[in-house]
Parts: structure tokens; sequence; C-alpha cells
């Protein structure tokens, strides 16, 4: 990658502002200590016209030949190495499998302060990532609880950054990504973050986690009635779509504002400037703007 940049005379700086992304990002990934994003390498192939190169050897790199979960996630780090499923919801936090590098570093540094310990649980939790986000991935659908939005974690550009993350893997074959949005007193929504994994065995679990410790179930009518639980919030949840422009809202506010929009209600009422609805993020999708329902 640096080869080419320098080839193609940019700088980190200014290939940074062309992806976009810190400089910091791109100066990792030159020196073998940050993994990126698929994204990543196919804009700096578009950038420094590389007839596709950095993406194909993105594809062929073992990213995590060596990486260790906390003994309490180990089972579920392998159950996401083979499931052929997963269906999730998520609340307060951006689930592990969307997170976007910075995102996972500044929540793991909320934890902790030593540098060592953050780098590898973000190489941990990125390399659960790979399989669902390559071609042909398995099934990935989750519902996010609006407050996985709303909870500023990192700083506002961090949350911007994520936010586009989210629009860009949503159009994965693979994966959809559905809000259920705080001003909707009818979703029903489950008591806590859960998912349901489908192995290919035939097996299904049920996993939720509590205070450092995860939660399994194969009972067949606990994973049943979950199920049932999960598909009726699902229905209720906004659609991908309509996902996508709320999420696409946060990102322009993070963006314009620094911070999330006080109040959702608020927020879907509003009627952007024809300039800012122009204004999207060059790489998310343009969805039409949700409309209240009557």
């Amino acid at each position: 990658m640096k080869h080419f940049r320098e080839l193609a005379g940019f700088t980190q700086q200014a290939l940074s502002k062309k992806i976009p992304c810190d400089r910091s990002h791109v100066a990792r990934v030159e020196a073998g200590t940050r993994v990126p994003q698929d994204m990543f390498a196919k804009q700096c192939d578009e950038l420094l016209g590389t007839g596709g190169v950095l993406l194909r050897l993105w594809g062929r790199i073992d990213w995590y030949p060596e990486v260790q979960h906390p003994d309490w996630f180990e089972r579920r780090a392998e159950m996401d190495a083979k499931a052929v499923a997963l269906r999730a919801y998520q609340e307060q936090v951006i689930p592990g499998l969307l997170q976007t590098p910075e995102y996972a570093h500044a929540l793991f540094s909320r934890r902790t302060t030593r540098a060592e310990v953050v780098e590898e649980r973000v190489r941990a939790r990125l390399s659960r990532q790979q399989r669902f986000l390559a071609v042909n991935g398995p099934l990935y659908v989750a519902v996010l609880d609006e407050s996985c939005l709303r909870n500023v974690v990192g700083s506002p550009a961090v949350m911007r950054d994520q936010c586009a993350h989210l629009l860009r893997v949503g159009q994965y074959a693979n994966i959809r990504v559905q809000v259920a949005p705080a001003d909707r007193a009818e979703v029903r929504r489950p008591k806590a973050s859960m998912a349901l994994i489908a192995l290919p065995d035939g097996e299904c679990w049920l996993y939720s986690e509590s205070l450092e410790r995860g939660h399994f179930h194969d009972d067949p009518a606990v994973y049943a009635r979950h199920g049932q639980i999960y598909d009726v919030l699902r229905a209720d949840a906004l659609s991908a779509p309509e996902s996508a422009a709320l999420i696409g809202d946060f990102m322009e506010r993070y963006g314009d504002h620094g911070q999330a929009p006080a109040e959702h209600s608020d927020m879907g009422q509003e009627q952007l400037q024809p300039r800012r609805r122009r204004r999207l993020h060059r790489s998310s999708p343009r969805y039409p703007r949700r409309r209240p329902r009557p």
C-alpha cells in the first residue's frame, strides 16, 4: 500500500482525506499494526489506480493467525466461526460483528488503559467479522435498539464513521441491519441483548450476556420462545431502508454538529434543508427519508 501511495504522489494525510479516515489509520495499516476493512482496501485501489491489487491481497491474507478471546467468550467465538445464520438484538452499543476498529478501540479503552490489552481485544473482535463480510458469508440479521446509535463511544467522529460502516455493510447480500426506534412505544423489545445462532449440524443456540459472562441455552422450547419474540420485534422495527435513513440522519448530525440529536421524535419530524439532504457521505447508499406513520 505504501508503494502504491507514494507512486501515486499521495501523502498519508492526503490519502486519509480522500477515503476519508484518520491519517493514523493509514499509517497503522502501512505499518502492519492495524487490520483494514475490505472497503478500505477497495477505496485505496480506486484512489491509487492499482487495478484491484490491494483488495485481492486483502482477501489472501490471514489477518488473525493468533488471537485470544476472554475465557468466558471463547465458546461464542467458536460458534461465530461456523454459524450458518445469526439473528441478533443489541442494545446500548453496536454489536461486535458490526463495529469499526476505531469504535472497538474506544470501547475497550473504557475498560483498561493498557494499550497492548486493548489492541489484542480489538484484533480478537475484528477476527470474528471476516467471514460475515466475505462473499457468500453466513446470514446475519441485526436489530439495533436506537440507544446503540445514540450512545457516543469514542467521539462524534468515531460515531459518524461507525454509522457510515453500518450503511455499507447493510448493502451486503447476507447482512440486514434494522433499528428499533425509541419513539415507538408499541415495539416490544427483549429484556436484554441476545443472539439466535444456527449451526451447520442443525443445532440452535440462544446466547445472552451478563457482566463478564456468557449464557447458552439449547433447550428447543427456550429457543422457540425467544425466536418468536425476535421475529415479532423484527416485524415491528423499522424496515432495512427506513433504518438506513435513520442511521444516515445520525451520521449527518454527528458530522455536522459533533453530537447526536437530542430527541428522536424531533429528528423524525424535522425537514432537513435541501443542501444537507444532498450532502450524504459519498460511499453511503441513498434511501428515501423516513416519514412518520399516520
